[in-house]
């Protein structure tokens, strides 16, 4: 599958866009298919200034039901460590894939997105560095 315009955007940071690819490549065909063939997804790196704030565009939702998805990353996932930045990496996607909302039982957004993230192989570490 092609992820070219998903990892573009992370193309000043080599490291995280490898493991923006490796993510996405470890996930399963359903939410790779999701994502690729959804034009109102993308992903976006955060670019925050201190006294500016930052910007992000969005495309525009679509008819009822059709909402625009972003998975914005933060430049810091390129120096974190691996584990560590790909759990956050997985866990961003699910909460794309689960437009924000449940999985299964759980409906704590963001314990669903864990518990995704998860299943997909993508555990939390024990720590951040």
């Amino acid at each position: 599958m092609k992820f070219a315009a998903l990892t573009e955007p992370f193309a000043d940071y080599p490291q995280l866009q490898q493991r923006v690819l490796s993510v996405l490549q470890a996930l399963p065909d359903e939410v790779q298919r999701d994502f690729v063939d959804d034009p109102r997804f993308g992903t976006a790196i955060e670019n925050y200034e201190p006294g500016k704030g930052w910007t992000l565009f969005m495309p525009t939702p679509g008819p009822p039901g059709e909402t625009s998805r972003r998975v914005v990353l933060r430049p810091k996932l390129d120096s974190a460590s691996e584990a560590f930045a790909k759990y956050i990496i997985a866990h961003e996607f699910a909460h794309a894939f689960l437009h924000n909302g449940g999985w299964g039982d759980i409906t704590d957004v963001e314990e669903a997105a864990d518990a995704l993230a998860a299943h997909w192989g993508f555990h939390r570490p024990a720590t951040s560095s």
